[in-house]
């Protein structure tokens, strides 16, 4: 991800981009109420998350591009009308990186100067990640930004369609080790969904939603925006919110070099490639 100077960067237009009638009639309550996914994941992540939310000024601007791709019209038999041909797009971060490595990503990074910041950020970042061409990309709407401690960003949501799927693949080894477009109905159906939590000596250091399809768990960031998504517009059938898995045994299900953040869980994955320890 690239970093530049905050005082440069030019504040985010948030909501919709494109008249309504231009956005598929599934995406519409999302659209319409782009707020609501910030509300729901303060919601779910009480005070910690409030807190984390207001105090984000020296954080570094990033977008990520939500792209789901689609029939336009909704399906008036399934939840939200989400249909059936409905997919996300999602990466997986190469193991050898140094902050969330081997965790399943949306394409995304950095702002770059000279972006059209967040959009031109998360078009670029998705191009360099997964070879996307932009010409069958419509950018539907900006949701507002969410801070990511880890790596000190603040982070726009794009939410695109891609009314023309086309070819995505893996462009540097060394960033990303996959790059998938996931059916959105397996993703939030119920057996597919849970909660995962580490804990730090006894103590609940994390919780939040995940998903574990076709090999990839979806959980941080990436799992708790697509949980907030998919509530905000009514998608997906009800699933079990009291199942809690622990974090390093449904990474080890996973079976990649996926970092969950402490070095009691995951020792040797805080190694740079060169065998020097830390991050």
């Amino acid at each position: 991800m690239s970093t530049s100077d905050p005082t440069s960067i030019p504040e985010p237009h948030i909501g919709p981009l494109v008249a309504r009638e231009q956005i598929p009639t599934w995406m519409h309550r999302l659209t319409d109420d782009v707020g609501a996914v910030t509300e729901i994941v303060l919601n779910r992540g009480g005070d910690r998350t409030r807190w984390a939310a207001m105090f984000n000024r020296d954080r570094r601007a990033a977008a990520v591009l939500v792209l789901f791709s689609g029939s336009f019209d909704a399906d008036p038999d399934y939840p939200g009308g989400l249909p059936a041909d409905a997919e996300v797009l999602l990466t997986e971060r190469a193991s050898t990186l140094r902050q969330h490595s081997g965790q399943v990503a949306f394409p995304g990074g950095g702002y770059d100067p000279g972006d059209d910041y967040p959009v031109g950020t998360a078009l670029r970042e998705a191009d360099e990640e997964t070879g996307l061409a932009t010409e069958g990309v419509d950018v539907l709407a900006t949701l507002p930004s969410f801070p990511v401690p880890p790596s000190g960003f603040d982070v726009v949501p794009v939410i695109a369609h891609w009314r023309e799927p086309g070819e995505v693949r893996v462009v540097d080894e060394g960033e990303t080790a996959r790059v998938a477009r996931v059916s959105m109905r397996e993703l939030l159906a119920p057996e597919n969904r849970f909660q995962v939590r580490r804990s730090v000596l006894g103590a609940r250091a994390y919780q939040g939603p995940a998903f574990f399809v076709d090999g990839l768990l979806v959980w941080g960031f990436t799992g708790g925006l697509i949980a907030a998504i998919s509530d905000a517009a009514g998608w997906g059938p009800a699933w079990d919110t009291d199942d809690v898995r622990p974090l390093d045994e449904m990474i080890r299900r996973a079976g990649n070099r996926q970092e969950s953040g402490f070095r009691a869980v995951h020792p040797d994955h805080l190694r740079d490639p060169d065998g020097r320890g830390g991050r």
